[in-house]
């Protein structure tokens, strides 16, 4: 498909958009993907520093974005990475409705997070309409 867009924008003089690379990392279960992720995007970030990453997260993955949030298995601290992360253009986007169903507040997260009103429906908005690809670490 991609290919096929190009020889259509080379057809008609027009040169592609390939400027960077776009990448959503889907975050729903913190004790197993967060640590893993976050030095993931560190690494993918080191090696392709123009990429676009949005993290986002829903269900259980929000807690690595509460304030003060720690790796169950390794006691790291998440916050210090999330915000050296910021730092360097990601951002990290929390569901709404994860929040309401467990009446969570905005002051729970760290300063870096945003927040989206729905999880999947943005994984699939950065996906189909804005073509970013999916890592799920």
């Amino acid at each position: 498909m991609r290919q096929i867009l190009i020889l259509l924008f080379l057809l008609f003089g027009a040169a592609p958009a390939l400027a960077e690379d776009r990448v959503v990392y889907h975050i729903d279960d913190y004790a197993e993907q967060a640590l893993k992720g976050l030095r993931n995007i560190r690494n993918h970030v080191d090696a392709a520093p123009d990429v676009k990453i949005v993290v986002v997260a829903h269900g259980d993955g929000v807690d690595f974005l509460f304030e003060g949030a720690r790796d169950p298995k390794t006691g790291v601290e998440y916050g210090p990475l999330i915000a050296d992360l910021k730092t360097r253009g990601v951002t990290f986007e929390v569901c709404q409705i994860t929040m309401k169903r467990r009446n969570l507040t905005k002051e729970k997260f760290v300063m870096e997070a945003d927040f989206t009103p729905s999880g999947v429906a943005r994984i699939a908005q950065l996906q189909f309409r804005d073509h970013y690809a999916y890592i799920k670490p």
